[in-house]
Order: C-alpha cells, then sequence, then structure tokens
C-alpha cells in the first residue's frame, strides 16, 4: 500500500460530509429517516429511502427524487430500496413528498456516493524533450491536424500559439484583449473553442484563419479552466471537482461528473485531455496527472509526474498544466507553466 499512499497525497484532498442534514427552512412535518445512513456509499450500496412521521399523519403515498428525479413511489408509510449502482459519483439529492389528507409536505436529505476504485498507478517513459517557451504560462495544450496549439493565461500577456514545437517555431499568434485570462482551448466541428478563467467568456475561432467568429457568455455562474471533446461534445473543468459536459451547437452545460478518487474528491481539476475513452485531467498545484472514467468520474489511475521536476528549472510555484495526445505517434505531451522544457511520453500501467 506504500505507493497508493504516497500517491493518494499528491493527489487527494479529503472532505467532510454532513450526512441527510435538514435544510434551513425546510418543512419539519415529515423528515427522512437517516437514522441508519451511512457517511459514505459505495455503488455496490442500497439505500433505503423512508420517512419519520412524528405527528402521526395517515399517509396516503410517498414519491422519491433523487437529484430532482423521480425513482419510484410507494403507498403509506413503505420504504423504497434505491440501489446505488451505475449512478453518477457525488452527492445524491434526496427528496420524498409525502401526500396525506388531500395534502402534500416534501423532506429533503442527502448522501453521497464515493467510488470503489482503488486508481492504479501509472508510470511514465520519456520518448524526447522539447524547449518550451518559459513566458508563456500554459493553461491549455491540444494537437490539431499533426500540429500544436498552446493557450496561455495572465490578464495582459494571455494568447493562443500555433507552432512547431520541434524547432519552436510560431505559425501564428492571436493575442487576448488584456481584459482577459485565457484558459484551455479545443477543436472540433472545424472551430476552436477556449475559455477565460474569470470573465465568463468563451470564444470561437475559424479552425483555419484562427480569426474569431463568435463570442458566447457561459451560461452557469462557473469559472472556465480546461477543455476538451470526445468528437461530440466539449468538457471544460473549473476548479471544482466537476467537469461539465457542454453543448458545442449551442455553448449550454447539459451535465457534469464529479471527481472522486476512492472516498475522496479531487478539487482543483484543471486541464482536460480525452485520450481512449478516458479523461486525463491535470491537478492544479499537485504534480500528478488522474485518469478519470467519464462515465461516473471515477479515478482509475494515477501518473506521479514528480521526477520531471528534476529535469527542469522552474519555481515551485510553476506547476504541471499542459496535456495534449498526438494519436499519430499515441504518445503523449506534458509541461507546465513557465517550465523551460516540454515532454513526450508514453504511459504504461
Amino acid at each position: 500500500m506504500k505507493n497508493y499512499n504516497f500517491l493518494f497525497i499528491i493527489l487527494l484532498g479529503i472532505t467532510l460530509t454532513n450526512c441527510g442534514g435538514k435544510k434551513k427552512g425546510e418543512n419539519t412535518l415529515f423528515t427522512f429517516d437517516n437514522s441508519n445512513y451511512k457517511a459514505k456509499y459505495l455503488p455496490q450500496d442500497v439505500v433505503e429511502l423512508g420517512v419519520l412521521n412524528s405527528n402521526s399523519k395517515e399517509i396516503d403515498s410517498i414519491a422519491y427524487f433523487v437529484n430532482d428525479k423521480k425513482v419510484g413511489s410507494t403507498k403509506g408509510f413503505k420504504k423504497l430500496p434505491f440501489p446505488l449502482k451505475d449512478r453518477k459519483l457525488g452527492y445524491q439529492n434526496l427528496k420524498a413528498t409525502v401526500y396525506f389528507s388531500g395534502e402534500s409536505s416534501d423532506a429533503t436529505a442527502r448522501i453521497e456516493l464515493v467510488s470503489d476504485i482503488l486508481p492504479k498507478p501509472l508510470k511514465y517513459t520519456i520518448i524526447n524533450t522539447f524547449a518550451h517557451d518559459t513566458a508563456s504560462f500554459t493553461e491549455g495544450l491540444e494537437f490539431h491536424k499533426d500540429t500544436l496549439y498552446e493557450s496561455t493565461g495572465m490578464k495582459g500577456n494571455s494568447y493562443f500559439r500555433k507552432y512547431d514545437y520541434k524547432l519552436g517555431k510560431v505559425y501564428k499568434q492571436v493575442n487576448l484583449d488584456s481584459k482577459y485570462f485565457g484558459e484551455g482551448i479545443t477543436f472540433i466541428n472545424n472551430k476552436m473553442y477556449q475559455l477565460t478563467w474569470q470573465e465568463k467568456t468563451g470564444f470561437i475561432y475559424n479552425e483555419k484563419t484562427l480569426k474569431l467568429e463568435k463570442t458566447f457568455a457561459f451560461d452557469k455562474d462557473i469559472e472556465g479552466w480546461g477543455m476538451t471533446n470526445d468528437g461530440k461534445y466539449i468538457y471544460q473543468s473549473d476548479g471544482t471537482e466537476k467537469i461539465w459536459k457542454m453543448d458545442p451547437n449551442t455553448q449550454k452545460m447539459i451535465d457534469h461528473i464529479n471527481v472522486y478518487s476512492a472516498d475522496s474528491k479531487i478539487k482543483s481539476v484543471n486541464e482536460l485531455e480525452f485520450i481512449d475513452g478516458k479523461f486525463y485531467v491535470n491537478v492544479w498545484q499537485k504534480d500528478a496527472i488522474a485518469v478519470v472514467n467519464p462515465e461516473n468520474g471515477a479515478v482509475e489511475g494515477i501518473l506521479d509526474m514528480s521526477g520531471l521536476r528534476k529535469l527542469i528549472h522552474a519555481k515551485p510555484e510553476d506547476v504541471l498544466n499542459g496535456i495534449a495526445y498526438n494519436p499519430k505517434t499515441k504518445t503523449i505531451f506534458v509541461t507546465g507553466k513557465n517550465w523551460d522544457k516540454m515532454f513526450e511520453i508514453k504511459v504504461s500501467e
């Protein structure tokens, strides 16, 4: 377990759970029976949904909801077993609508669903090392048609560029207005999408000319961090444990997952890359990359990148950030903010 414990130290953040608590101002005519609820549940668990009837009302029926979706109903005071298998990880918000004497009343609670997977330790082999511009505060890194693109942050010095990473030759650079802090990029549907950090603004460019075609506002009150796509949808991080799913045609958020390694949330998910059906994610201020199941948010592997620190000249605050997959070579390129090197690697168990 020594290797696993070390990986957990460099990657994980511990969170505390308040299970089944009452909400301020909640109607307490009925409350959830959470006497046997656990602090954290696993996907193989079944939770019993039921209410306490402290006022001895004659109950006609109860409708149960999890995350605002109805999952079943019961007659009278009967409980409802609810399997947690195949649900996305994170908090499950419970609601019971109790019908009695022609009236209804709601009770709410929540439980936390965590991962039952112990992440595998992964290793990497350095294939090549390339020079990296130390003035680049890297936020996004992506290959498109065999060419590498990089976006950078910092207000007044945010840009993205298309360049020859072997020679360091810049083909084209587009500077952002000084009021924007640039973040992640991704290419989909013949367009390049780009996020900004706290300005809640995104940009869409023509993939060939890199000319700005549209500016859009985030439809959620979130920050913009990393960005990737699976060929159909865009995925972006917001600096929390969430990875959001966006429709590229409307720029609307349609879903999200919560990233968990075992029973702990992974906060500060940053740069993203979609590789062979999995998310590879940087975790801000951690020298590690997590491999995440896009269906439920479970971390399945952890890549310890701390060894790269010995090979670069960088300040401690110059963190690992930037993951780009080259499908032609089937290798991954990684770098960091203001690093003097970029590494081409292959990953294995």
